[in-house]
C-alpha cells in the first residue's frame, strides 16, 4: 500500500486549523442521483469562505481515461487546461463557524492508502465527527420531500432521520470505506443516503442539493445560507407540475408513488417505501419520457438555447 502521506501536501493554511471541528465530505463520480453532491458541494465552494489546507495528488488517484479532464481550444490553440481536485478546506458556515470540508472526485486507485491518509488528517486536526452524502435514485415522487438512508454510528441521527433501513449489499464507494474504518474506530460518523425521485436521477435536481445541505446540518450544527438554491428548487418543481399538470397517465403514476410513499410512512407493512404488497416497482419510463421536453429545454437554457448533445 501507497504511504498515507505521500498522497496529498499540507499547505501554510493547515497550521491555522483549530481542533475538534467537524468534517463534511461529499466526492463525485458516483452515487450522485440528482446532482446532489456536486449540487451542493458546488454551492457550499461558491458560497461560502474556504481556504485549502490539504490538496491530493491527482495524478496518483484518478483514472483520467475514465475522466477526463477538460481544455478550452480557441480558434487554432489551447489556452486552458482544467484538472481535477481533490482537496480539504476550512470552511466556514453563515454565522462563521469553522469546519473542514472535503471535495472533489472520488479516487479511482489506492483506496486504502487515501483513506488512511484521510484518517491521517482526521487525528491531525482532531476532527469531531465526520458526515458525508450521496445521493442514489429511488421510484418516489417529487411531490414529497426527500427522505434519507443514515448510516453510521450516530444514533441520534439514525432515530430521528432515517426512513428506511435495508439488508443489502451494495456497491461501495471510497467514503463508505471511510466510514467503515472510522466506525472500526470508535470515531462519530453519518453517511446519509439521499433517496431521489428515479425520473430525476439524471438532473441537476436542486432539491437534492437542498437536502443534502439540511442533513448536513442536522449532523453537524452549521448554519448554511440556501435561500436561492430554495428558490431555484422551487422554480425547478413548478416546471414540473407544468408538465405532470393535465396529462392523465402521468398524473396516475405520480399518483400512485405518492400513495405508497404516504403509506409506508404511515407504518403501512410494506417492505420499503418503493414497492407495493406484490413487490412490483413502478415503472419510470412514462415519466422519464413525458418530462423530457422539460429537461431537454432546461438543458438548452443552461447551453445558450443550443442542444447539449444529451
Amino acid at each position: 500500500m501507497r504511504e498515507p502521506g505521500t498522497l496529498y501536501q499540507l499547505t501554510n493554511g493547515a497550521r491555522d486549523v483549530p481542533s475538534g471541528l467537524p468534517l463534511v465530505a461529499g466526492l463525485t463520480g458516483f452515487a450522485d442521483a440528482g446532482g446532489a453532491v456536486s449540487g451542493f458541494t458546488d454551492y457550499l465552494t461558491n458560497e461560502l469562505r474556504s481556504d485549502v489546507i490539504a490538496e491530493f495528488d491527482t495524478d496518483e488517484l484518478l483514472d483520467y481515461r475514465a475522466r477526463r479532464p477538460t481544455m478550452y481550444f480557441d480558434q487554432d490553440h489551447l489556452t486552458a487546461y482544467r484538472p481535477p481536485k481533490l482537496r480539504l478546506s476550512l470552511a466556514r458556515d453563515d454565522l462563521d463557524t469553522p469546519f473542514l470540508l472535503l471535495t472533489g472526485f472520488e479516487p479511482d486507485f489506492h483506496w486504502e492508502a487515501f483513506v488512511a491518509a484521510v484518517l491521517e488528517l482526521t487525528d491531525r486536526f482532531e476532527v469531531s465527527t465526520t458526515v458525508w452524502v450521496h445521493a442514489i435514485p429511488m421510484p418516489v415522487p417529487h411531490t414529497r420531500p426527500i427522505g434519507v438512508t443514515v448510516s453510521g454510528n450516530r444514533a441520534d441521527l439514525i432515530e430521528s432521520l432515517s426512513i428506511w433501513r435495508p439488508h443489502t449489499q451494495l456497491p461501495a464507494t471510497a467514503l463508505h470505506l471511510l466510514e467503515h474504518r472510522l466506525h472500526q474506530r470508535g470515531s462519530s460518523v453519518a453517511g446519509f443516503v439521499l433517496l431521489v425521485p428515479h425520473y430525476l436521477a439524471d438532473t441537476e435536481f436542486p432539491m437534492a442539493a437542498l437536502a443534502a445541505l439540511d442533513n448536513i446540518s442536522a449532523g453537524t450544527g452549521l448554519i448554511f445560507p440556501t435561500d436561492s438554491l430554495r428558490e431555484e428548487g422551487r422554480e425547478f418543481v413548478s416546471k414540473i407540475e407544468e408538465q405532470v399538470r393535465g396529462n392523465a397517465e402521468l398524473e396516475r403514476l405520480v399518483h400512485t408513488l405518492e400513495v405508497r410513499h404516504d403509506s409506508y410512512m404511515e407504518d403501512n407493512p410494506l417492505p420499503s417505501p418503493l414497492m407495493d404488497e406484490s413487490g412490483e416497482l413502478p415503472s419510470a419510463e412514462t415519466i422519464a419520457a413525458e418530462l423530457e421536453r422539460f429537461l431537454a429545454g432546461r438543458r438548452d437554457d443552461q447551453n445558450g438555447g443550443k442542444s447539449s448533445g444529451r
